[in-house]
């Protein structure tokens, strides 16, 4: 049973789909719909502080947004509630609350009771004015935390929560990845839309299955040598000139690296295991390097600059699991709009995808 107090809630896309926003976005976001911010200043002002944060509605002392829930919940939701103080909530009645969402609100500090330490498994902040992460100490068997789209400019304070397999901070102030220490159990890290430069500090996290580095100010691929589990790496929309420090990745399966300033694909010799590369609107010419990927399922290729279908047919035409491909807005595409499907199923007969529309069996 969930206690739900959520005008705004929406059912959640399947965890593993990949992002491929026109606009570069990435994230993974687990919404469906655009998420209702509560503090847009901090998305469009860079000197967007605390002090100059507008007033927010406070809880009346006697209002119970819990009243009549059972105290042997295990799921409490209070989504766009407009919480702005979590004592108000009066946490510590329920002993087995497994987990807590709170998304959408105006919570600036965290402060939970201790009592909610033993039983809490998953716990949501997404969407709030959260700009330093405190009162978490008691908190040591999370497995999943959600920060996104706060005021986040440092991590701290989170290395001791060694049963995180899920740690999420979508769209904060962060620059320098650091405090990550300890969580060897992380799986999924999402680090997308901050202001880091660097790929740093992850050495110990030889756990981590998904990389989420995407809308960030990364020029190179560096830091990973270790991460040797790692499946799926997203680090669009950065500054990225070419693919460099993927060799110890031989267990990846998606790399999403569009909307970068790539001219060329050398750099995944060792990526045998690669099914789905996103590589558009980067500036490049030539497929060459796709070779090694004998087990490629997807290449997104939308808005390159290939332009001789003898390529593609040279460099892809070999790839038996090949479904789906995409080349729309490429010189392939561009130059000869009314024949370039036709030219894409003789070059690759197996695809049964052509950008969005799929292929007619005959």
């Amino acid at each position: 049973m969930v206690a739900a107090i959520s005008p705004t809630d929406t059912p959640e896309p399947p965890s593993h789909s990949p992002p491929r926003s026109s606009t570069g976005w990435d994230g993974k976001l687990r919404v469906e719909r655009r998420p209702v911010i509560v503090n847009p200043e901090a998305l469009s002002d860079p000197e967007y502080s605390d002090e100059e944060a507008p007033p927010v509605e406070q809880i009346d002392a006697d209002e119970d947004l819990l009243d009549g829930v059972p105290e042997d919940e295990d799921q409490i939701d209070l989504v766009h509630c407009r919480i702005s103080s979590i004592p108000a909530l009066r946490l510590e009645r329920f002993k087995q609350v497994e987990r807590l969402c709170l998304r959408q609100n105006s919570i600036s500090s965290i402060d939970f009771p201790s009592s909610l330490g033993p039983s809490l498994d998953e716990l949501d902040l997404y969407d709030n004015l959260i700009s330093h992460i405190k009162g978490l100490d008691d908190l040591t068997s999370l497995t999943s935390l959600d920060l996104s789209f706060n005021k986040i400019k440092h991590i701290k304070r989170v290395s001791h929560l060694t049963q995180l397999k899920d740690l999420y901070f979508v769209q904060n102030k962060i620059q320098t990845i650091s405090g990550l220490e300890g969580l060897s159990n992380l799986t999924n890290l999402e680090l997308a839309a901050n202001r880091i430069r660097d790929i740093e500090n992850l050495e110990t996290l030889t756990a981590l299955e998904q990389l989420w580095l995407g809308k960030n100010k990364i020029t190179e691929i560096k830091g990973l040598k270790t991460l040797t589990n790692l499946t799926i790496l997203s680090i669009q929309s950065n500054r990225l000139t070419s693919i460099t420090g993927l060799c110890t990745l031989t267990n990846l399966t998606e790399l999403h690296i569009s909307h970068n300033q790539l001219t060329s694909l050398s750099g995944l010799e060792n990526n045998t295991a690669l099914r789905v590369i996103d590589i558009s609107n980067n500036p490049i010419s030539s497929l060459a390097g796709l070779g090694p990927l004998k087990v490629l399922e997807e290449l997104w290729a939308s808005y390159c600059l290939v332009e001789d279908f003898a390529e593609v047919e040279r460099e892809l035409g070999d790839k038996e699991e090949l479904n789906t491909v995409y080349f729309e807005g490429s010189p392939l595409q561009t130059k000869g709009p009314v024949l370039y499907r036709n030219k894409v199923r003789l070059a690759l007969p197996r695809v049964r995808q052509i950008d969005a529309t799929f292929v007619k069996v005959d």
